[in-house]
Parts: C-alpha cells; structure tokens; sequence
C-alpha cells in the first residue's frame, strides 16, 4: 500500500513540474516578443539619434505630441532620445537576464521531470 501512495506521489509531483515547464515556456514566449519589441525601439532610436547628429545646431525639430507638431530644441530632443536609448538598453538586460534565468530553471526542472519519470517506470514495473 504503500508504494501506492509513493507512486501517487511522484506522478502529483511530475505533474506539478510539468505544469510549471508550461508555465516558463509561455513566460519565455512573452519575454521573446518584448525582446524584439525592444531590438526595434532600439533601432529606431539608434537612428534618430544618427540623425541628430548630422543636423546642425540651430536646426528646426518637432516633436509630435497628440495630433500637433510642437517645436523642440535640439538638445533637449537629443537628451530624450538618449534617455529613451539608455531605457530601453536597460529592458533589453533585464528581459535577457530574465530569459537566461527561465532558461536554468527549464534545465532544472526538466531533468527532475525526467528523473521522476525514470523512478515512476521503475516503481509500475516491479
């Protein structure tokens, strides 16, 4: 009776890992969108601020705010797309640190879902 339980158990405790493997891999699909959200922002930050950079000093810049176009100068447009860039930098390190560490988790929680399943096989047979 009592490798019933025990093997109860084990088949409760492969199931929770399973479903947590779920649950990281939706989370890992999500992160993976943001990633490449962010890589565009970047891009296209990146560019802006290319080109401001070939602009002169007294050149005209707008930035659009709702429907209208207010004028700007352009240091305080090249300081918002640099704190824009130093963001979204900042994002992209976080959403690789956080992948990289659903990563070890999956690692983990594969081997023990294995493991589980190996002594499950072993306790059906005997």
């Amino acid at each position: 009776m009592a490798d019933s339980k025990t093997l109860e158990a084990k088949r409760k405790a492969l199931e929770k890992e399973t479903m947590t493997l779920q649950d990281i891999r939706k989370e890992q699909a999500t992160l993976i969108a943001t990633r490449q959200t962010l890589d565009s922002q970047l891009q296209e930050n990146e560019l802006v601020e290319k080109e401001f950079g070939q602009l002169k000093d007294d050149a005209r810049i707008y930035k659009m705010v709702g429907p209208v176009l207010v004028p700007q100068e352009k240091g305080e447009s090249v300081a918002n797309v640099q704190k824009r860039l130093e963001y979204i930098r900042g994002e992209i390190k976080r959403v690789d640190g956080r992948v990289e560490k659903l990563s070890a988790d999956q690692q983990t929680l594969s081997m023990n879902a294995y493991k589980l399943q190996m002594e499950i096989q072993g306790m059906s047979k005997a």
